[in-house]
């Protein structure tokens, strides 16, 4: 009963440098020892949600313990987001299993920050027997540098929302009210017409501490010994992380659907072959929906009442499994996918977007029967299978660092008020940031190239990760270049128009051509060949539908515009225009390599 159970609030856990983080400990009834399940978390370890979680695993025979990490909340020190987590990990973990009510073993959990804390504490130096399994859901930096943080080369302006967020909810602001009503007064949409931000000017300018890592994360432009600490990089240390089960959950329209795949992959690589990974069609964390902003996947999408009862049954069906060795039905396949598509094209009773799919079990990542299969780029906006035959076919247009593209959905967290995840029809929208009447689609942009197939003549997937393979040229030194994949549906009786569909993107810094570990410039008119990986994806193209790629200069706000001129990222400066050229000929044939996935 939960009336049996015991709860003990603020715990002084000691970490090696004297610092005390503080601890809210659930134990079961009866004396223990129990196995522990473990949260490092810097939201909160005390809010309602966690104190129901605590109970209800206590109620099943769990100790649980939430910490708040450095700097956050009830736990001392100075809160640097991301790098400290190894150390207060294994620290905290080496505390936990000498205390009576542990019997050895340990399990952790969490998801996005939670998960960061997790995969830190695996990749870090030191002991760590007693950890037992892990759950990782929707996030776990894989390589921050390429994707979560930065991105290619750009970055991820949500870390900029997040900052002042989390700054409104940080120890000092909630000590200060004179402080914490600064904060309010900003007005960050207004701010973000600003960018990028100097240092003491800016939202956070009332946060220094918020303030200072932000923008250390926004000007280290460079793949160097900083993004390869533990807790940004875990691709360098997978060799040490203990071969226990691991589950790793992921969905396509998370900022971490790639970190969550090169996890899987990654571990299975180190030997690791106790790790499962499961990735759904929701947004991030939103494992009770069905849908991802205007499409809707159908009741089958979600985990509740799919794959479990609810979300804490599911996380309690792999500790019993991994810990307790139970029998619960996770020793199956060890990868669960969810294909999205297949739906009938109208609109919900809700007003979304009917897409469909279904969950599908394989047997690893990228699927062994995967088809590589390029699709050119043609003249004349044409994305076929077929190479190119022209000598000198190429793609034109302005980009102007001024008037960006706007962000209409896509694999994104913590964006709210300034950017929004999902899935939508990419046409301009009064709901989305930098959009302007007449809210046209996007594909009328002339700074926006448009490829796509001719109407399929048979049902195509595409399950797995995506490349494309881009001839360039710029007059500008330094830009961008952006890659988004769409399926795009035939006009109905709900959707007229039709509806352009977005399914994975991705965007490239051009000064990082040749490496991520140097900036090295263009030089104007020259050709270069660029490798730029999408997230991703898996999706059945009905028959009827079209193929689509976008390529374009920006994807503003998800990704900070780039200035064109050359000079230190993520510092003001000057503008330049640039006329950028996608070249597609039998010289330089830019394509896009599509998993395709052989249908029964």
């Amino acid at each position: 009963m939960a009336s049996d159970i015991q709860v003990q609030r603020d715990i002084p856990i000691p970490m090696r440098d004297g610092v005390r983080l503080a601890g809210d400990l659930y134990l079961p009834p009866g004396s223990g020892p129990f196995p522990v399940l473990m949260e490092r978390t810097p939201y909160n370890k005390s809010a309602p949600q966690r104190q129901e979680q605590g109970k209800w695993f206590a109620q099943r025979g769990y100790a649980v313990l939430f910490q708040d990490v450095r700097g956050r909340f009830a736990s001392e020190g100075t809160f640097t987001k991301y790098v400290d987590d190894g150390r207060d990990g294994v620290d905290t973990l080496q505390w936990v299993l000498r205390q009576p009510w542990c019997n050895g073993q340990v399990g952790t959990f969490g998801i996005s920050y939670g998960a960061h804390t997790q995969a830190a504490l695996a990749s870090e130096e030191g002991p760590k027997e007693g950890l037992g399994a892990l759950f990782l859901d929707a996030g776990g930096f894989s390589n921050a540098f390429l994707h979560g943080v930065r991105h290619q080369g750009a970055f991820e302006l949500r870390q900029a929302v997040w900052a002042y967020t989390q700054a409104l909810h940080s120890p000092e602001a909630q000590r200060n009210p004179l402080l914490q009503k600064a904060l309010e007064a900003e007005d960050l949409r207004a701010w973000f017409t600003r960018l990028p931000w100097k240092p003491g000017h800016s939202p956070l300018r009332w946060a220094p501490e918020y303030e200072n890592y932000l923008l250390e994360l926004w000007t280290h432009s460079r793949l160097d010994e900083y993004w390869k600490q533990v807790g940004l990089y875990a691709e360098g240390y997978y060799h040490r992380w203990p071969d226990v089960p691991i589950l790793v959950l992921g969905s396509w329209y998370d900022p971490y659907a790639r970190t969550s795949c090169d996890t899987f992959v990654g571990l299975r690589k180190a030997g690791r072959r106790r790790v499962r990974l499961v990735m759904g069609a929701w947004t991030h964390g939103q494992h009770q929906h069905g849908y991802a902003g205007d499409v809707d996947f159908g009741p089958e999408a979600k985990l509740p009442g799919n794959l479990a009862e609810d979300y804490n049954h599911f996380r309690l069906r792999w500790f019993d499994y991994a810990l307790r060795g139970l029998p619960t039905g996770m020793e199956g396949p060890p990868v669960l996918i969810f294909v999205m598509g297949g739906g009938s094209g109208r609109k919900t009773p809700a007003g979304r977007l009917d897409h469909g799919g279904q969950w599908r079990a394989e047997d690893e990542w990228p699927l062994a029967r995967t088809r590589w299969t390029p699709y050119y780029l043609h003249p004349g906006g044409v994305l076929a299978a077929e190479p190119p035959r022209s000598t000198s076919g190429y793609s034109r247009y302005t980009f102007d660092p001024r008037n960006p593209v706007p962000t209409i959905g896509g694999p994104i967290s913590s964006g709210s008020p300034i950017m929004e995840p999902g899935a939508y029809d990419q046409r301009e929208d009064p709901r989305f940031f930098g959009c302007t009447s007449p809210y046209l689609p996007l594909a009328s942009r002339p700074d926006v190239l448009v490829f796509q197939t001719s109407p399929l003549d048979r049902d195509v997937e595409v399950t797995g990760p995506i490349t494309a393979h881009l001839f360039v040229s710029s007059t500008a030194p330094d830009t961008d270049f952006t890659v988004k994949l769409l399926d795009v549906y035939p006009p109905n009786e709900d959707y007229p128009q039709g509806f352009a569909l977005n399914l994975t993107d991705t965007i490239f810094r051009a000064r990082f051509h040749a490496s991520w570990e140097r900036e090295e410039l263009l030089t104007p008119g020259r050709i270069y060949h660029l490798t730029i990986h999408l997230f991703p994806t898996s999706n059945l193209f009905k028959k009827g539908h079209r193929i689509r790629v976008d390529i374009s200069s920006s994807n503003f706000p998800r990704f900070d515009v780039n200035p064109n001129t050359g000079e230190p990222l993520g510092r003001p400066g000057s503008w330049q225009i640039a006329v950028n050229t996608v070249h597609h000929n039998t010289i330089c044939p830019s394509h896009i390599v599509l998993p395709l996935i052989p249908l029964e």
